[in-house]
């Protein structure tokens, strides 16, 4: 039995071993690129550099206008995360503390709107919004942000708002709080966890977002720092190494934050799996 029990484990922490390899070793590879030459990346990608040459990413900062693509980027993901999680926390209590059939139907439709692939909407998106004006705005951007990731967000809040005793809230109205109050004295503090991995989750998608902010955003003035990335294609050529050195200065941020709101993710998912 401790003979299987350790091989069981062994097994285990190899495989665990080899995921975190295929995870990471392409991000390896494009931080030993950014230190390269085109010439030496082109030749043997997979090679280490002769030496680290910091050109690249003093070429890219420049040529990426990276502080304003930074700031841009970084306006539309808090404000959109912001916007995402109070409204879909909001929705969440207001579906379940009233079980009406309008609002159960409503609830099913906006979990059945998450099977819906945005290319299939894009392209009637761009047009209805073209012709009201509101493209090239990063107002614009932050409601699409909202109204794609509110469904998402609005189901897993709802698992969490029906196990708060309603009670608890009968409790505080009773002491002189209105409804307003209550969810934001109350609810909302319960659901920090939750909250935090909602947050997390789509600041990863919003911050790393190419597709939606390509179709939005035509001023090289409002591009944020994936669309800023597209500078070092030309007609025929392209430079690989400012390439590498900018896609590591627009992931870099984000795997910070990743790295320390990581345990929030993991208390959500394990709050979420008991609940």
């Amino acid at each position: 039995m401790a003979a299987r029990n350790f091989a069981a484990s062994w097994l285990k922490y190899a495989a665990l071993t080899v995921c975190l390899l295929l995870f990471i070793v392409p991000f390896v590879f494009l931080l030993l690129n950014s230190f390269k030459e085109n010439n030496a990346i082109t030749s043997n990608p997979m090679s280490l550099p002769d030496r680290f040459n910091f050109h690249n990413y003093t070429y890219a900062v420049g040529k990426m206008g990276y502080m304003s693509a930074f700031w841009n980027t970084l306006i539309i993901t808090v404000a959109s995360v912001l916007l995402i999680s109070l409204f879909a926390a909001m929705t969440a209590h207001y579906f379940v503390r009233n079980q009406t059939k309008v609002n159960q139907y409503t609830f099913l439709i906006m979990v059945a709107s998450m099977i819906i692939p945005f290319q299939a909407i894009m392209i009637p998106l761009v047009k209805i919004y073209g012709s009201l004006g509101m493209l090239n705005n990063k107002a614009s951007l932050v409601y699409m942000y909202l109204g794609f990731g509110s469904s998402l967000a609005v189901f897993i809040y709802h698992g969490f708002v029906k196990s708060i005793p309603a009670e608890l809230e009968e409790a505080a109205m009773i002491d002189g709080c209105t409804r307003t109050q209550t969810f934001f004295r109350i609810v909302l503090p319960v659901l920090t966890p939750t909250t935090a991995t909602i947050a997390i989750l789509n600041v990863l998608w919003i911050w790393n977002d190419f597709l939606l902010p390509s179709l939005v955003l035509v001023n090289p003035e409002q591009r944020t720092l994936p669309l800023s990335t597209y500078n070092f294609y030309g007609t025929y050529t392209v430079d690989y190494g400012p390439l590498m050195a900018g896609l590591v200065l627009t992931v870099l941020p984000i795997i910070v934050v990743y790295l320390f709101a990581q345990k929030y993710i993991i208390q959500g998912v394990m709050q979420g799996s008991i609940k």
